[in-house]
């Protein structure tokens, strides 16, 4: 998706600038690396890049990547919960991320959140605490990026990063 898209936000939409090719490429990368990570029984579910998911009502949220857990069926309804979200950031346009979206994944109580930066080859990691949402670790140099439900996915920054400029 090389194009300009909108999300709901706490009920204002927000028209979001084109991603770039840089950012594409680590997206595209990140979604390989994980959907390589995925037990095969797993319950867990890799969606598409940017895929909407509705939150609360007052939130329509396309996330550089989404990871769903699949639960058990009531009558026609499948119970599918958030695990994992990841926003690679963009220069000019990491606000709505790092503030505006990160408050709507804290309000819901999201299991995991990855904070991308390309800028500065980091990864900010953010999950529930004793305390409720918050930061757990800030990844870089030669940190490796990891998940217990991906029992695969071990890359170190110069690993995830790598052919993205």
């Amino acid at each position: 998706m090389h194009e300009a898209y909108e999300e709901l936000i706490a009920g204002q939409r927000v028209l979001r600038r084109r991603p770039t090719s840089m950012h594409e490429a680590l997206v595209t990368r990140l979604h390989q690396l994980v959907g390589q990570s995925l037990p095969l029984n797993s319950s867990l579910r890799l969606l598409a890049p940017r895929s909407e998911l509705e939150l609360d009502g007052h939130s329509i949220l396309r996330p550089d990547l989404a990871i769903v857990r699949m639960g058990t069926c009531t009558g026609e309804n499948l119970r599918v919960q958030l695990y994992l979200v990841a926003e690679v950031l963009q220069p000019g346009d990491h606000h709505v991320d790092t503030v505006d979206k990160k408050q709507v994944w804290n309000d819901g109580r999201l299991p995991r959140l990855w904070m991308i930066d390309p800028r500065y080859l980091n990864v900010e990691v953010y999950g529930c605490k004793e305390t409720g949402f918050g930061l757990l670790q800030i990844l870089a140099n030669h940190h490796a990026l990891t998940d217990p439900h991906l029992p695969g996915f071990h890359y170190s920054m110069p690993e995830l990063f790598a052919g993205s400029f």
